[in-house]
């Protein structure tokens, strides 16, 4: 198939997949239809990148697509005992999106295992390079600036502190990020680069997790009245 009609068939579902997401899916800040665009087009980067620096064959877009645009399909809140369920519950919700869509009949397996395997909670190792790419850009979404713009925007949905006041690097006290954003930091973004599947997913959340680190230690200076 010509290259120009593979990406347009590409840039149609984009098209067709957001319509949809905008008419149908309840939005919170952090798991809005503007993040879900974000992972597809991190994960269209990242894909870009792998396929020049290897020169191997390159990932499937429609499924990156796919799986990007409705791996939150199913939103279970983060302190749910669903939790460790929400990536196999949004597979099977996309899998009926897609085929009420007339979406292709054959990538839907490959879709549906991309979205169970973006779960950080669910622990289900990616087998395919479209699964890589997608757990890189939905896991890169938790670092940096906008990392933590949506930490905390998820953390005051959930009526938690912004951060321990007496004691906010948890020196003296077990790290607890059900009761305190800034814990999550340490609790689980600052582990993520260490899980990267790609080379390219590799450095770009290292990256971002330097600026995690500098934003801490400003807000410290801060806290302590130093800045």
């Amino acid at each position: 198939m010509p290259k120009d009609l593979v990406l347009s068939d590409v840039a149609a579902w984009e098209t067709t997949i957001a319509g949809w997401l905008r008419a149908n899916v309840a939005e919170d800040p952090a798991h809005d239809v503007h993040h879900l665009m974000r992972v597809w087009r991190t994960a269209r980067g990242l894909a870009a990148e792998e396929a020049q620096a290897s020169g191997a064959a390159p990932a499937d877009l429609l499924v990156v697509l796919g799986a990007s645009l409705l791996h939150d399909v199913v939103n279970v809140p983060k302190d749910h005992p669903d939790r460790s369920r929400a990536s196999r519950l949004s597979a099977v919700r996309a899998e009926e999106v897609l085929r009420a869509l007339r979406f292709p009949v054959g990538l839907l397996p490959a879709v549906r295992h991309a979205i169970e395997a973006h779960s950080y909670s669910a622990g289900i190792a990616p087998r395919t390079v479209e699964a890589r790419l997608v757990q890189d850009a939905d896991r890169l979404e938790s670092l940096g600036a906008i990392g933590i713009a949506r930490c905390f925007a998820t953390s005051g949905l959930m009526k938690r502190a912004l951060f321990h006041g007496d004691d906010p690097l948890a020196e003296d006290r077990p790290l607890d990020d059900l009761q305190y954003a800034l814990d999550h930091f340490e609790a689980k973004l600052l582990r993520l680069p260490a899980t990267m599947q790609t080379a390219a997913g590799r450095r770009r959340a290292q990256e971002r997790a330097e600026f995690l680190l500098t934003f801490r230690a400003q807000l410290l200076d801060e806290i302590a009245g130093m800045a």
